[in-house]
């Protein structure tokens, strides 16, 4: 009977620790696999549907508002950027400041007069060509990793009465997500905030083109 007893107690021992290691494995890889950063392949297209028109109506949300701050979530981020640029051209945090952010609160002042000075504007949907969006590969455009760009998307929206429709000059990819580049017109012959190609209506996205 003793011995019977202290063969049962060792199984039983013996399955516990069995258990525990297993559920500590288990435990160890879920924790693992919760903590793994997801890698978006950079070369993937975004999608052209909700996820954009989601973006950009919460961007048009951030315009009425005239709120920088906010905008910016929807801007290209700084990181990606320097990680594009460093090695292409001088400073590319400066560039980034001076020259991008510099010009997109110009233009964000320029969207905000004229969509929402003159009376209430409702956004009504984006005006995008798939077709206009181009893999820009790495090494173009001074850039050392490549991205999906898609120029003048267009935000739609009804202004009392009558359907209206302004281009959002440049939008770019980043793990998977379109990002404004250039809100404005790039190039642009002055250094002033420019509303890029207002229309009645829901206006011609593009052209396609540039980088």
């Amino acid at each position: 009977m003793t011995f019977l007893v202290s063969r049962n107690v060792r199984t039983l021992a013996a399955t516990l620790v069995t258990l525990s290691l297993v559920t500590l494995d288990c435990t160890l890889n879920a924790s693992a696999s919760s903590a793994a950063p997801t890698h978006w392949a950079q070369n993937v297209e975004p999608s052209f549907g909700a996820s954009l028109t989601s973006r950009m109506s919460t961007f048009f949300h951030d315009i009425s508002l005239h709120s920088l701050a906010q905008a910016e979530k929807v801007f290209f981020p700084e990181s990606a950027y320097i990680s594009m640029k460093t090695g292409r051209i001088p400073s590319p945090a400066k560039d980034y400041v001076n020259r991008l952010i510099g010009f997109f609160g110009l233009d964000l002042a320029a969207y905000h007069t004229s969509l929402f000075t003159h009376g209430s504007s409702i956004f009504l949907g984006v005006n995008v060509n798939p077709a206009d969006a181009a893999w820009i590969q790495p090494g173009w455009c001074e850039n050392s990793i490549g991205y999906w760009h898609i120029p003048g998307v267009r935000l739609v929206y009804r202004q009392g009465k009558v359907v209206r429709s302004v281009a959002v000059a440049s939008l770019i990819s980043w793990q998977g997500v379109w990002y404004v580049v250039h809100l404005g017109p790039n190039p642009r012959p002055r250094y002033v905030g420019t509303v890029d190609a207002p229309a009645l209506g829901r206006g011609i996205p593009g052209p396609a083109g540039g980088c």
